[in-house]
Formats: C-alpha cells, structure tokens, sequence
C-alpha cells in the first residue's frame, strides 16, 4: 500500500490505464475486462484490475490535472512495477480537420509547466511517446476504422482558461487538441524508462464550439478503451 494507491502487493498489473474520472475507471474496468476486482478507492479514486484477452490490466483514476496524475503514476511505477501507462480521456479539438468523437494519438505534449519542471530547470524538455505504443495504437485505430490523428498535444495547467492569444499559437502551430495531463505522463515514462501513450477522444471542439452531450461521451469513449488495450499488448 501507498499514501494513495491501497492495493496489496500484486494487485496492480504492469500495463495500467489511467482515465481521469475515476467512474470512467469503474466503467471501462467492467465494459471491457473480466473477473474485475477493485484494488483501490481511497480518496474515491477507483482502481480495477482484470484482464482482457488473457492479459492483466490495471485501470486507475488519476485526477484532473497534471500534479493528480503525478502522484498516482510515481507510486504505480516505484510501488507497483508499472511498465506500460496509457492515459485514456477527453480533450478538445484546436483543428479545424479534428471532429468531435475523433481520436487523437499524442505523438508530443507541450506544456506551460509540469510538476517535473522543478527537477528539469532551464531545460526545455519535448516529452513524447512511446514508439511502440504509438504505431501499435495506430494500426489498432485503422483496424477499427476509427477517424485519427496523430500529433502534437497540448497539456494545460488549467481548465478555465484565459489566454486566447496562446490559443491562436497552438492552433497556427497545428497542436490537435488540449487536456492536462499527458506532457507530465510522458516525462515520468522517460524518467523510469516505462512506455507512455495518451489516446484521447475528442468531447468538445475549441473552435466550433461543438460538445458531446454528456449522455453520449461513455459511448463514443470505448473506441478509444479498445484502441488502447490494443496497443498495450501488440
């Protein structure tokens, strides 16, 4: 057990999902897994382990935001053994050639600050994915005939935000989409030598305007749950 994490040793599997809604956790655990367990839920943040096509999978809430999703992915990795993290969430689009209820594969995630910035300094470090995971969830998302794309992501600090001057930047520069949570993922995978990937659903769009209503997102998420179990064990 962790601070934050109350599963025993050997409850959390190597390849682990991480949405940030700890009942999308709940969800995806039993729409897609078998012999569910839950292995954790101090502080409401839900953890499930099962397995899909024989292979173990944890899937754990992480929180809303960059310094949440550093906590629980320090202790999944240096407590736990994790090896293979994917973020699963919703973000918006910032293309106008990225539709509500695409998929995004972040190839790059960009960022005004991360947690781990007190650690690089002055470096200004590209965090990326995992090669591996990227190309397997690739192929995965073309088998199911899934419209994505593949590219530079942005991961923000807040949700309210109030710099659309920086906005019109990111969209000149061709950043697909917006979340708060994959640029500090991707450092920590690098820094524990774990592989990362965040295989986002597109909810809302930053320039139309458009957004699934609520009823809709569980459904049109579970493209983005397949696609991602997929890549884990290519």
């Amino acid at each position: 057990m962790t601070i934050h994490i109350g599963a025993q040793p050997g409850d959390i599997a190597e390849t682990v999902l991480l949405p940030g809604d700890p009942y999308r956790a709940k969800w995806a655990a039993e729409t897609f897994l078998s012999d569910v367990a839950l292995v954790n839920e101090v502080r409401g943040m839900l953890g499930y382990t099962g397995t899909w096509n024989g292979h173990k999978v944890t899937i754990q809430g992480s929180g809303m935001g960059m310094p949440s999703l550093s906590i629980y992915v320090n202790e999944l990795i240096k407590d736990y053994g994790a090896k293979t993290l994917i973020r699963i969430g919703s973000c918006g689009a910032m293309q106008d050639s990225v539709a509500v209820r695409d998929v995004i594969l972040a190839m790059t995630a960009s960022s005004l600050s991360t947690p781990s910035r007190g650690i690089l300094r002055e470096l200004n470090y590209a965090p990326c994915a995992d090669w591996s995971l990227l190309q397997a969830a690739v192929k995965a998302a073309e088998n199911k005939g899934v419209a994505t794309h593949v590219g530079g992501i942005y991961s923000s600090d807040v949700f309210y935000d109030e710099r659309p001057d920086l906005n019109e930047q990111m969209v000149r520069h061709g950043v697909l989409g917006v979340e708060m949570e994959a640029a500090e993922l991707y450092i920590l995978a690098a820094r524990h030598k774990c592989r990362a990937l965040a295989v986002l659903t597109v909810s809302d769009h930053l320039i139309t305007g458009e957004a699934l209503p609520s009823d809709q997102r569980e459904t049109s998420f579970g493209d983005m749950v397949e696609i991602a179990l997929n890549a884990a064990f290519t």
